[in-house]
C-alpha cells in the first residue's frame, strides 16, 4: 500500500515559474499540490483554512511580501514548513526569512534541479539552502563567531546541540553524536528555546548566528 502523498501550497506572483513548479510537483507522486497562489494576500486566509505541509513562497510580492506572510503562517501553524524560491540572495532578506520562520531558502535559478530534493530535505528536518545562501550564511558565521553560552546561560550540552543544529544534523543524528536518547535531545531543544525565546530550530540558528 503506497503512503499519501505530502500536501504543497505554491504562492509564486511569476506565472511562468508559478507553471513550471506546478508541472514539475506532478511528475513525483510524493507530492500533491493543495494550491496555486498568485500573492500572499489571496493565499493567507485560505492557507489558514486549511494549511498543507509545505508552502513554496515567493519573496517580493505586491501587496504584502513573503516574509511578512510566512510570519503570520508561523504565528497561527508553527509546525507548518516554508522553503523560500525566489531572485533574492543578499544577506538581509535570507536573516529575515529565516528568522520569520522559513525552513530553507532556493534561488529561483536552482528551483527546477534542486526543488524536489530540497522537499525532501525539509520533511526531514533539514534547512536546505541554494549553495549562494549557504556560502553567505557560512561566511556571516566565520566573520562574527557566535558565543552561544555567553549572556544566554545554556548548559554545556546545550550549547553542543545548538552546535549541531547550526551544521544542519538531524534530531536522530544529535543522539548518535552525543550518545543519548532521542527523549533526552528533546528535553534539551525544549530548553534551548524557552532559553533563546524561540519557537523553531531555524529561529534558534538564527540568534545562534546573530549572536
Amino acid at each position: 500500500m503506497s503512503e499519501s502523498p505530502h500536501t504543497i501550497a505554491l504562492v509564486e506572483d511569476d506565472s511562468a515559474l508559478r507553471e513550471t513548479l506546478t508541472e514539475l510537483l506532478a511528475t513525483s507522486s510524493r507530492w500533491k499540490l493543495s494550491g496555486s497562489y498568485q500573492n500572499a494576500v489571496e493565499a493567507l486566509p485560505r492557507l489558514l483554512a486549511e494549511p498543507p505541509e509545505v508552502v513554496l513562497m515567493d519573496i517580493q510580492m505586491p501587496g504584502m511580501s513573503g516574509i511578512e506572510c510566512v510570519a503570520k503562517l508561523k504565528a497561527s501553524c508553527p509546525d507548518l514548513l516554508v522553503l523560500m524560491v525566489t531572485v533574492y540572495d543578499n544577506n538581509d532578506r535570507v536573516f529575515e526569512a529565516l528568522a520569520a520562520g522559513a525552513s530553507g531558502y532556493l534561488l529561483k535559478r536552482d528551483a527546477p534541479t534542486r526543488l524536489l530534493e530540497s522537499l525532501d530535505d525539509v520533511l526531514t528536518g533539514g534547512s536546505p539552502m541554494s549553495s549562494a545562501i549557504a556560502r553567505k550564511v557560512v561566511q556571516f558565521f566565520h566573520k562574527e563567531p557566535p558565543s552561544p553560552n555567553r549572556d544566554l546561560h545554556l548548559t554545556p550540552r546545550e550549547t553542543q546541540i545548538l552546535e549541531l543544529l547550526v551544521k544542519g544534523s538531524l534530531y536522530k543524528e544529535i543522539a548518535w553524536e552525543l550518545n543519548i536518547g532521542m527523549e533526552t535531545v528533546r528535553t534539551h531543544l525544549h530548553n534551548i528555546y524557552t532559553k533563546l525565546h524561540v519557537r523553531t530550530r531555524t529561529e534558534a540558528v538564527v540568534k545562534y548566528l546573530g549572536h
